[in-house]
């Protein structure tokens, strides 16, 4: 995938947050330590540093949101990933009910609280740090 198609899918799939930008992707994508993995309708991209992996983002064309497309890229990315590191990371909205379900049914535990991190149009959300052992 290139930036451009990244930023367009994650621009679909995160219509409450700010999408990234192709630039971003592409910045983030020439760092030696970051890693993509894609699927068919979406991608992972996380980064592998020292002995622990932290996803950065994942996106799922809403078309085919609910479909297990989010829980195969997420046994994927953990499987690559467990090849660099022990144990992997990530943040999420509190109020992201769809993917705290899919990263609890994924082994992550609620490790850390921001509280209001997220902007919302009516508020805050909370952030939750996530962990999850790399077997």
């Amino acid at each position: 995938m290139t930036a451009f198609e990244l930023a367009r899918l994650h621009a679909a799939a995160f219509t409450t947050e700010r999408p990234w930008s192709a630039e971003e992707f592409a910045n983030l994508c020439a760092d030696r330590h970051t890693h993509l993995t894609t699927a068919a309708h979406g991608f992972a991209l996380w980064r592998a540093v020292a002995d622990e992996a932290e996803l950065l983002t994942i996106a799922v064309d809403p078309v085919h949101q609910g479909q297990g497309v989010g829980h195969a890229l997420m046994q994927n990315w953990m499987t690559q990933a467990a090849k660099l590191a022990n144990t992997a990371f990530l943040e999420v909205a509190a109020d992201n009910h769809a993917a705290c379900r899919l990263y609890v049914k994924s082994g992550f535990e609620t490790v850390a609280e921001r509280p209001a991190y997220y902007a919302r149009p009516h508020g805050k959300a909370d952030a939750w740090v996530m962990r999850a052992p790399l077997s």
